[in-house]
């Protein structure tokens, strides 16, 4: 099941929201709380980019570590490790715009989380 405008979800880390539903993508807003971690990840089925759009954060893409701010974007291709994270001491906003044939929450392989999520 894909998803809906409006759709959202709270995680230890912060939470999220569906901004935009089109064929083939969406765009989502994740809010990462001062100290947020997502998990190391992956998708089998989309790519990414996030711009950031407040905050400051750290991104790992690959085996990649970079730091990026307000009005930086990154690309993350299909099956790729990433992760983002939010070591200040501010809220961290990024737009996420996924493109892929599926596009849902059960499309992640989590390979490292700080909050224990298989």
């Amino acid at each position: 099941m894909g998803y809906a405008v409006n759709d959202h979800g709270e995680r230890p880390w912060g939470f999220w929201h569906v901004d935009e539903v089109h064929d083939g993508y969406i765009v989502k807003t994740i809010t990462v709380k001062p100290g947020g971690v997502l998990s190391l990840q992956s998708h089998k089925h989309r790519s990414e980019i996030w711009e950031i759009t407040e905050g400051f954060a750290e991104v790992t893409v690959g085996t990649t570590v970079m730091q990026l701010t307000i009005g930086e974007t990154v690309e993350i291709p299909v099956n790729t490790l990433h992760r983002l994270a939010n070591f200040s001491d501010s809220l961290l906003i990024v737009k996420e715009k996924q493109f892929g044939d599926i596009l849902d929450e059960d499309d992640i392989v989590r390979y490292e989380d700080i909050y224990g999520r298989g």
